[in-house]
């Protein structure tokens, strides 16, 4: 009985978690807010008492840190509560809402406005859409998606050899401490999270673990069960080696507690818990218990753990969880149409994830050109959602300063003219994976103006083909998702789990590179509020930018960051190509 108090992989000793932050000074504490509002303002900007309070506050508080850092020698201790002070004086000096349409007031164009606080995009596209035409047309251009990356021979990785054959060969797990029962909430990737940290967390405690539950979400409002998303059969074969996995659990533990799941115990793990964590605090309970639950299990397990607990996520995520047939089928017949639409660049197609559903304009509190009626439209939208979080009493947010910090979902118009600059023409493929794109008519217009040849997947499949998917959102969003991991370029738009892990993936498949465009959207911001930008100019700084996406492709996994986007070197290994006098030989490290 004793040996199944041990966990199944050996976690010697258990580093100490690193100390927490120590706490802020009080002097500090009383000016932070974290309360927001959608379409709020400030009552106090026009009091000229306030402001020479304020002004005398400032310079007792710029007195008080300049003869610190000289006594003292903070100086990088307070660099960064200076680069505040000097923001938050800035910004109180300016009008964020000048122009934007808050609260049914249109400003004057004329009153000062910080650059990138205004959506303009619209009259940048009337200016540049003449010269994108005439790049078009030139006898000697090129299309960019030919020439995009640039991979080096000396940073090729490909999946470590240890990882594939963990698949066959080895006997079945034998015994168990007890059976683990997670419960994986959010959409799609948020749920694939959940079930590749519960693979780990079996591992470490010899646990048995129950192929997960999924909640139904509010947001997402998908019913479908593990087996209606992956490949349930092949997720058990492919772990044989390394967690036992049931379907359900057992009769006997079952009538233990009256065949109610319910019943048995909810452990509360916090977020991000260390492996000695669930040594010290769970391990025990399931010993006494013989089964356990931890509901909801997402994020439950921090990103830097010990390598043979960091091999099992990659096992799982890249090697054991695949998508159901049906998916799988429908997706492939998917990426075969969009290789023949795009014959004309050898088969290779560019994907957006394209983040302008209302919902996420929503959420976003971010303006665009809708005026009064989108204001209505997004209160509606936000309450629908969530329930009085923006209505609370002084809350505030300036859709500003949300666009200025690059945090404005772009819409399809602004992905068009970025791509466009960045040097792929109108002969260029594209499928945009999205929802229901908010005023689809209106703003995927122009998309389709600059890209002719503009796909989603309900011009890609049949009506018919797509009709056991709908109302499925998890299984909707795994069609795109397969469908953005072939092709030549991936663009990302908003951040979230989706682009996250498909970066991921797509670095696991393409040797290390995760060939996707991260548009730096504070930078975007300053040029779409700039309605006379000369194209030679715009294009420069695109394609600047996808020079930067270039470089950051193959980025190592740093301590406190997730193998699901970034696997090197956890679960891949690098290539060095040894040359001899009479073969090439290429030497996994």
């Amino acid at each position: 009985m004793s040996m199944h108090g041990q966990s199944r992989l050996s976690y010697g000793s258990v580093a100490s978690s690193p100390p927490s932050s120590p706490p802020s000074s009080p002097r500090l504490r009383h000016g932070r807010s974290r309360k927001i509002v959608c379409n709020g303002t400030s009552n106090n900007s026009n009091n000229p008492k306030s402001n020479k309070k304020i002004l005398n506050f400032t310079e007792r508080l710029v007195y008080f840190i300049v003869s610190t850092v000289f006594k003292r020698r903070g100086v990088l201790l307070f660099a960064p509560l200076l680069y505040i002070s000097g923001m938050l004086m800035y910004m109180g000096s300016l009008s964020l809402e000048g122009a934007s349409g808050i609260g049914g007031r249109r400003l004057g164009v004329d009153q000062m406005t910080p650059p990138g606080s205004r959506y303009r995009s619209p009259e940048v596209f009337e200016n540049l859409w003449p010269f994108m035409e005439r790049d078009s047309n030139h006898p000697n251009s090129s299309n960019a998606l030919m020439t995009t990356w640039h991979i080096k021979s000396n940073q090729s990785w490909k999946p470590c050899a240890n990882r594939s054959t963990s698949l066959t060969g080895l006997s079945e797990v034998s015994g168990s401490n007890g059976f683990l029962i997670i419960e994986a909430n959010g959409g799609l990737n948020q749920q694939r999270i959940s079930i590749c940290d519960a693979v780990a967390v079996a591992g470490l405690l010899n646990a048995t673990l129950v192929i997960p539950m999924f909640h139904l979400n509010s947001v997402w409002r998908d019913s479908s069960k593990f087996g209606d998303i992956f490949d349930e059969e092949f997720f058990i074969y492919a772990l044989r080696n390394n967690v036992k996995i049931i379907r359900e659990l057992p009769e006997e533990i079952l009538e233990r507690f009256d065949h109610n799941i319910s019943n048995i115990v909810n452990l509360r793990v916090k977020a991000w818990s260390s492996p000695k964590h669930y040594l010290q605090k769970v391990l025990p309970k399931l010993l006494e218990l013989r089964a356990v639950r931890i509901a909801p299990f997402s994020n439950r397990l921090a990103h830097a753990v010990p390598s043979n607990i960091q091999d099992l996520r990659c096992l799982a995520n890249y090697e054991a969880l695949r998508f159901s047939r049906s998916i799988r089928l429908l997706a492939e017949r998917m990426v075969d149409r969009m290789v023949k639409n795009s014959s004309i660049s050898g088969g290779k197609y560019i994907s957006v994830h394209l983040r302008f559903e209302e919902d996420m304009v929503a959420f976003s509190c971010c303006t665009y050109d809708g005026g009064d009626e989108e204001k209505r439209e997004m209160d509606i939208a936000r309450e629908r959602s969530w329930r009085g979080k923006f209505k609370k009493h002084g809350r505030i947010i300036r859709p500003g300063v949300i666009r200025m910090d690059g945090k404005c979902p772009l819409t399809p118009l602004e992905v068009g003219i970025m791509l466009r600059a960045m040097g792929f023409d109108n002969t260029t493929s594209v499928y945009v994976a999205a929802g229901r794109i908010y005023r689809a008519g209106k703003y995927m217009a122009p998309l389709r103006q600059m890209f002719p040849l503009l796909e989603t997947k309900e011009t890609l499949a049949t009506e018919l083909e797509l009709a056991p998917f709908q109302g499925h959102s998890s299984r909707l969003a795994a069609l795109d998702y397969t469908v953005c991991l072939h092709s030549e370029v991936f663009v990302t738009t908003q951040g979230g789990n989706f682009p996250h892990f498909l970066m991921g993936h797509r670095r696991y498949f393409y040797g290390g590179h995760a060939k996707t465009i991260k548009p730096d959207k504070r930078k975007l911001a300053l040029l779409f509020d700039s309605p006379h930008i000369r194209w030679e100019n715009f294009k420069r700084q695109m394609q600047e930018m996808l020079h930067h996406s270039d470089l950051k492709g193959s980025e190592l996994r740093k301590h406190s960051s997730s193998l699901y986007t970034f696997p090197m070197p956890d679960c891949m290994c690098k290539q060095v190509e040894a040359r001899k006098a009479d073969s090439n030989v290429t030497v996994v490290s």
